[in-house]
Formats: C-alpha cells, sequence, structure tokens
C-alpha cells in the first residue's frame, strides 16, 4: 500500500492519479468522465475527437472537399464540434467529482483555432489543457483567455526553461503543472531530441529532478509535475512519493486506462494487449510528423519496416559508381544507380515489388504496384491532419506544402489512426502502446482476461498495485 496525498490540480483537490490523453478518439469523453467521477485527472483527446448523435454513435467524419484547403476547413470543423461533444460527456459523467482535462498536440492541424473553437463552445466543462508535439508556446495565452489552467508535456529541463522564458512566465499563475513524459517508454509519440540516442534510455529520476530545480529557479516549488510514461504501479515509485527533491508529483498513466470497460477501443484490440511480450512495443520514426513513436509490431508497422529496407539511393546523371541506369515509372525514365544496387533492385521487382518510388533524399523505395497505387491515393486524400506533413508534403501555409517531395516512406496516420479507433483492423492499422504494455500478461490483476472499470483500476492503483 502506497500512500497518497491528494494534490491541487486545477483549482481542487484530487488524488494524485492523471489518465493520460491518447488521440483521435482513444481517450473520449467516457474514460475521461469516469476517471472524474473517480475522484482523479481524466483527459480527453482533442484530436480530431468524435461528435456523439442522441443514440450515442459517433457521427462518421466524410470529407467532400475536392482540394486539400477544403478538407482542412472540414477537419476544423469536425475537430471543434467532436471536442465540444466529448467535453459535454466527460462533465455529465463526472458528476461533478475530479477534474477534466483536454489533451492537444500543437503540431497538429490547426490546434489555435480548435482550442478557441471548444473553450468557447464547452465553456465551464473543461479544467485544464495538455499540450505537447513540438514547443507549445502559445498554449498558455489561448488557456489564460478562458481562464483555466495549462500543462506543457515535455521530455527534458532544457525544454521547460526555453517554453518558460519565451512566454510561460507571463502565465505563471495558470500553469497547473508540468507533464514529464518519458521519452524511451511513453506510448505514441515521444519528444526524443536529437542529441539523445533512442537505443540508450536514461533514467527518469535525474531527469525529473532537473525539471524540478529548473522548476525552482523559476519559483514554482508548489507546482506539480506529472510523471508520464513507463507508470505501472505506484510500489515502483514509492521512493518519488513525498520526495522533497522532486516536490510535489502526480502519475500519469496512459496505456492501462486503454484497457478498462469505458475505454472505447475494441476488444479484440483490448485484447491483443493483454497478450503483448516484452520487446512487442517498438520505437520508430514512421510517423509522417518526424517524430519518433512508440507503437506494437504489427504486419503494418512490418509493412513500413521491410518498405524502408528495400531502399537505394540513384543519381539523376551518372556520378562516381552510379552509372547503371535504371527505368523507372510508367514512362521508363532514366536513373542511375550502383551495379550491386541494381542486382538488389532487380530481386526485389522478380520479388513483386516492382514499383519504384522517389522520397526526398534521392533515394528509390520499391513496393508492389497495390501499395504504390494505397500510398498515391492516400497522398490525394489528405485533408491537412498535420502542420506539417512529410507523407503528403501538405503544410499549414499559405502556399500549403513544404515544398519538399511527398515521402512514400510514411504514412497517413489520419487515416490509420481512425480506422483502428472505429474497429478497424489492429493488424493492419497503426497501434500505439507504451512500453509497459507487456505487463498487461504478467499483471495478476489482468488474470482470465479480466477487464475492469475504471473505478476498479483506480483502486487497483491506490494501493500501489
Amino acid at each position: 500500500m502506497v500512500h497518497l496525498e491528494p494534490l491541487k490540480i486545477s483549482g481542487r483537490e484530487v488524488l494524485p492519479i492523471v489518465e493520460g490523453g491518447k488521440g483521435v478518439s482513444v481517450s473520449n469523453g467516457v474514460s475521461c468522465g469516469a476517471f472524474a467521477a473517480a475522484g482523479c485527472v481524466g483527459t480527453f483527446s482533442g484530436v480530431n475527437a468524435d461528435t456523439v448523435d442522441e443514440n450515442g454513435r459517433a457521427v462518421p467524419q466524410v470529407y467532400h472537399g475536392r482540394t486539400r484547403r477544403e478538407r482542412y476547413e472540414e477537419l476544423v470543423a469536425y475537430a471543434i464540434q467532436g471536442g465540444i461533444s466529448q467535453a459535454q460527456i466527460a462533465h455529465e459523467m463526472s458528476g461533478g467529482r475530479g477534474r477534466i482535462h483536454m489533451n492537444v498536440l500543437w503540431e497538429a492541424a490547426a490546434t489555435s483555432r480548435i482550442l478557441h473553437g471548444i473553450l468557447e463552445g464547452a465553456k465551464g466543462l473543461i479544467h485544464g489543457v495538455t499540450c505537447g508535439a513540438g514547443m507549445p508556446y502559445r498554449i498558455a495565452e489561448i488557456a489564460a483567455q478562458y481562464g483555466i489552467h495549462y500543462y506543457p508535456i515535455i521530455s527534458s529541463a532544457r525544454a521547460f526553461r526555453a517554453l518558460w522564458k519565451r512566454s510561460y512566465h507571463k502565465y505563471a499563475g495558470l500553469l497547473g503543472g508540468v507533464v514529464y513524459e518519458d521519452p524511451w517508454l511513453a506510448g505514441g509519440h515521444n519528444g526524443l531530441s536529437n542529441s539523445e540516442d533512442p537505443g540508450r534510455p536514461e533514467r527518469p529520476y535525474e531527469r525529473v529532478r532537473d525539471v524540478r530545480r529548473q522548476m525552482l529557479d523559476c519559483g514554482l516549488n508548489g507546482t506539480p509535475i506529472f510523471m508520464a510514461g513507463g507508470v505501472w504501479c505506484l510500489r515502483e515509485w514509492a521512493d518519488w512519493i513525498g520526495n522533497p527533491e522532486l516536490g510535489p508529483i502526480a502519475f500519469q498513466f496512459g496505456t492501462r486506462p486503454v484497457v478498462t470497460q469505458e475505454s472505447p477501443i475494441s476488444d479484440e484490440w483490448k485484447q491483443r494487449l493483454l497478450t503483448l511480450k516484452e520487446g512487442d512495443v517498438f520505437l520508430n520514426r514512421f510517423s509522417p510528423t518526424g517524430f519518433y513513436s512508440s507503437a506494437v509490431r504489427n504486419d503494418f508497422l512490418n509493412e513500413l519496416a521491410a518498405r524502408n529496407e528495400r531502399q537505394i539511393a540513384y543519381t539523376r546523371d551518372p556520378v562516381g559508381e552510379h552509372v547503371v541506369p535504371l527505368a523507372i515509372g510508367a514512362r521508363n525514365r532514366i536513373v542511375y544507380v550502383t551495379a550491386a544496387d541494381k542486382l538488389r533492385a532487380d530481386r526485389w521487382t522478380e520479388d513483386g515489388h516492382s514499383e519504384a518510388m522517389k522520397t526526398p533524399d534521392s533515394t528509390l523505395i520499391f513496393v508492389s504496384p497495390a501499395t504504390s497505387q494505397e500510398i498515391r491515393s492516400d497522398q490525394q486524400a489528405c485533408m491537412g491532419c498535420l502542420s506539417a506533413c512529410r507523407f503528403s508534403n501538405w503544410a499549414e501555409t499559405d502556399v500549403g506544402t513544404t515544398g519538399r517531395l511527398a515521402d512514400p516512406r510514411s504514412f497517413c496516420i489520419q487515416k490509420t489512426l481512425q480506422s483502428i479507433a472505429h474497429g478497424g483492423n489492429i493488424d493492419s492499422n497503426l497501434m500505439f502502446a507504451g512500453h509497459n504494455a507487456y505487463r498487461f500478461a504478467s499483471d495478476p490483476f489482468y488474470s482470465n482476461g479480466f477487464v475492469p472499470t475504471v473505478r476498479q483500476l483506480v483502486d487497483r492503483i491506490v494501493t500501489g498495485d
């Protein structure tokens, strides 16, 4: 048993247990409201949230626009409507208990517009906003306009220092907490910097201690830090609780809430999580955001990995060892590759990967004709779900493009996350998860495929297990 003292979060004392926000309908108003009702902090995702009709069914997000810009405007409207809908559900389910937070991604499409739209349309229902994926300088200013607390998601003291100096010092009174997300253990997109080695994880204690020291320099002695990523049971974090070096700490659970009765994901997805083995979740850089992310190894990721391995460099003219001609595309245009790479290309073609697709880095990947067609169709159907997309070359600018070639080594993240969140095949879609997800299989709490309610999960967490 661990001894948890309530913490004041977003204006009210609650258990220092926080539901981690998971985008595109995986954390919704139902799961959020259930955590709040249990006296904790619930979090729903404001990233392309579902609008729910009078029968409790999600309204399909169908795009009719002929251009990316038109579809982008449709996406923004869907996101605002969906966020308001989920906030209302969470509020009703909470029964006035706990706290309701909304999670947004700064590098998602039109985050500022969507935040204003949801917070205006759901006034009084949302108590705090968590925001990561990039450097969300403006989140403080936006939260202040609505008198709610903000919670930046960071992965280093350096990142917090930059945010504080540029913006947060002006809105210190509404900084409800700082979410430290372990970049080696958290699920979904992770904040690994270019100076950090994805293969050499660092202990979170020292990194969180450094965050606290930075916060002390800013006069934020009583502002809590949310430890996120790798949190499974609190007995493993007992030395953090009441530790004066770390100050007030709350614990954010991202993976365990997915396997609850209130979680909206499919039963098939929940059962897969209950059977994972250590190593089944791995860090990769296939995301069109350019960030590292952690997901379950399945057919979808295996195909992406294989696609990236079937890759060779080319030149437009003979240069150095690139002197062997290779005809690509419907017009059989000639590029030049090395002799060794020509043999590899021939072998891949014989195996059915006969379509060569150019990347922005002067390389070619080899895929099947069906995969090539799917990639091109997905790129053409882009609805601008990110501020800048590596896969489709969309950018949230006046010109609407990154200016770089669309990258077929990546994928349409909106398509696959919407699919798996709404009952799509769990092997052919992206399945985000934290690196501790394998622990479902060995935790006796989940014996015989047991799926708890949120209340049962919270009761289990407070015991230390």
